[in-house]
């Protein structure tokens, strides 16, 4: 017995193989982290836990912010797909490769002024901050490496070669494991090991990307693509596309960065707890972004191909899976702290009131579950616009002022209560801008 499957639905068993690969891959990246902290977190000494939490505020502003690799090379290489050309598809890479190599090296370069800026804007104490240094010093070297992954994971991605993405998190995230085990557990090398650990592993990924990369492209097609790779209306285009999506990743992340420089502000347990929970916040972020890079891809790819009576469909799947995966993940860390945050941490003083806050996993999680399906969405179109517009509007009316209060009254569940505002009206702002999306099938490729 065979059952139909409405034509707009027909994308189905496309969409939930590639997601499923994303899904995968992608959760990789936080369970890699989860480790980092569960191996520091058992440590006799909580200030190399603190240290590590407090100094991934600038990876963040180093590492997520620059994911508008991913994503813009994403929705190029979808479209490029979609209209069958091979040799739009090779370039979409190659030029994303340029571009993060030289900020690659440019990391490199201004690591020095980066970490003292770094630390000298966020709070902490002499010996916390003595533990994030050694932790930066470490995993500043993988810059290059970071960034190139993005790109060959977006284009990979673009191409649904997802399969090779989740090689790539296989080999990267598992030697960051073992790393881990050698350099923290056996070693005793703490804060400075757990970075070091990392660094190298994405080297380890980087190259297994590269060497696929090397086998699947058309070699006939590319000194024709090498010729077009410094088209200045084309290059103008590409930027100006990384540019808004950059936006987008760069309010988000500060968004994190302050409420977790906050935490601090409130003291040592405060930025631990809060930085556990954030922990398991981006374990489903993570996941549901697997998600979220499928529809990217598929809205991408049908608009190439001008199927844009399936989007709205697309959409609907792809926010009712999120929903699930998100949560998921949050019902069991509020209805099992102690087993979850258990095996994040042995620390009872810190342990003892983190349930108190894990209730706000479940509207916070749900909202950024949506509202990262609709970013999507508009990153396959190409709307880079549209997503800067919106967050930089929750930046500052659903996040700042909250957060700045709750920091003033020193308030932990208000300054919860900030993260969940900023991710409700993102979302609303996309969601009002959809009708005009479903409604003209002449869709302008914006920015």
């Amino acid at each position: 017995m065979t059952i139909a499957v409405s034509p707009q639905y027909n994308f189905l068993p496309r969409f939930y193989k590639l997601a499923s690969i994303s899904v995968l891959s992608n959760m990789m990246v936080p369970l890699a982290g989860l480790v980092d902290i569960a191996f520091l977190g058992h440590l006799a000494d909580i200030r190399h836990l603190a240290g590590v939490i407090l100094a991934t505020i600038i990876f963040d502003y180093l590492y997520r912010v620059l994911k508008f690799l991913r994503s813009s090379v994403n929705a190029l290489t979808a479209q490029a797909v979609g209209l069958d050309d091979q040799k739009t598809v090779l370039l979409a890479g190659i030029r994303s490769g340029v571009i993060a190599l030289g900020i690659g090296l440019g990391i490199l370069l201004l690591q020095y002024p980066l970490q003292k800026i770094g630390f000298m804007i966020l709070s902490g104490s002499p010996d916390i901050e003595i533990a994030g240094a050694d932790y930066f010093q470490a995993r500043i070297w993988g810059a290059p490496a970071v960034l190139l992954n993005f790109v060959l994971i977006g284009w990979f991605m673009g191409q649904e070669k997802n399969s090779v993405v989740l090689l790539m998190s296989v080999i990267g995230n598992g030697s960051n494991v073992l790393l881990d085990y050698l350099m923290i557990s056996r070693w005793g090398w703490e804060s400075m090991g757990a970075g070091l650990a990392t660094a190298i592993s994405q080297y380890l990924a980087l190259l297994a990307g590269i060497i696929y990369a090397g086998l699947s492209i058309s070699w006939q097609t590319l000194p024709a693509a090498l010729q077009d790779v410094f088209d200045w209306v084309a290059l103008k285009d590409t930027v100006v596309l990384k540019s808004n999506i950059l936006i987008r990743f760069l309010v988000l992340i500060s968004t994190y960065a302050i409420f977790t420089n906050f935490s601090a502000a409130m003291g040592t347990e405060t930025l631990a707890e809060n930085g556990l929970l954030l922990q398991i916040a981006l374990l489903s972020q993570f996941t549901v972004q697997g998600v979220g890079m499928t529809t990217q891809t598929l809205t991408g790819n049908f608009q190439g191909k001008g199927s844009k009576d399936q989007m709205s469909s697309l959409l609907t799947v792809s926010i009712l899976t999120s929903l699930v995966i998100a949560l998921g993940f949050a019902a069991v860390s509020v209805l099992f702290p102690d087993a979850v945050f258990g095996l994040l941490t042995n620390h009872t003083e810190v342990n003892k009131h983190i349930s108190n806050y894990s209730i706000w996993l479940l509207p916070l999680l749900a909202l950024t579950a949506i509202a990262f399906m609709l970013e999507g969405y508009f990153i396959g179109l190409k709307e880079g616009a549209t997503l800067r517009n919106a967050v930089l509007i929750a930046f500052g009316i659903g996040f700042l002022p909250l957060a700045i209060t709750a920091w003033y009254v020193h308030n932990n569940q208000l300054l919860w209560m900030s993260l969940v505002s900023y991710m409700a009206i993102n979302m609303f702002v996309l969601a009002i801008q959809l009708p005009r999306t479903f409604g003209n099938q002449a869709l302008a490729t914006q920015q």
